[in-house]
């Protein structure tokens, strides 16, 4: 008995879905860690201690963390705009001088993503359909 199977593969279209596949999943990464940056920030109007999150006295700082993706470099970025709250955050991340004024590290973004990395996995589940 003879049998002839023949596979045809198209390497360009399942290149092509896995890039869809990531670009999605990218999506879904970016705002689930801004979400999370948000909900570290809460509002008051005393400065928090060294060490935790900055507050934000007037919802400026929640509503100024953005996400964006980069499809040619299948990246995301997250983080408060420059646009919207101006070089202030670097201080209160790192740490250092803003306005003539020594700020100690709150840092936001670092252990926000520390905190979000185990489930970032799951949002890549299922990106790709056959």
């Amino acid at each position: 008995m003879n049998t002839k199977i023949r596979i045809e593969f198209d390497e360009e279209k399942v290149l092509n879905a896995v890039k869809n596949g990531n670009m999605k999943a990218l999506r879904r990464v970016g705002a689930y860690v801004r979400k999370a940056a948000r909900n570290a920030v809460s509002r008051s109007t005393k400065s928090s201690p060294p060490g935790t999150p900055p507050h934000t006295r007037r919802g400026l700082l929640k509503r100024s963390i953005l996400f964006g993706v980069e499809k040619q470099r299948q990246s995301v970025v997250i983080g408060p705009a420059k646009s919207l709250i101006g070089i202030s955050m670097t201080a209160h991340e790192f740490g250092g001088m803003y306005r003539r004024r020594k700020y100690p590290k709150r840092p936001l973004m670092g252990p926000t993503l520390v905190k979000a990395t185990p489930a970032l996995p799951k949002l890549w589940k299922d990106s790709v359909k056959p």
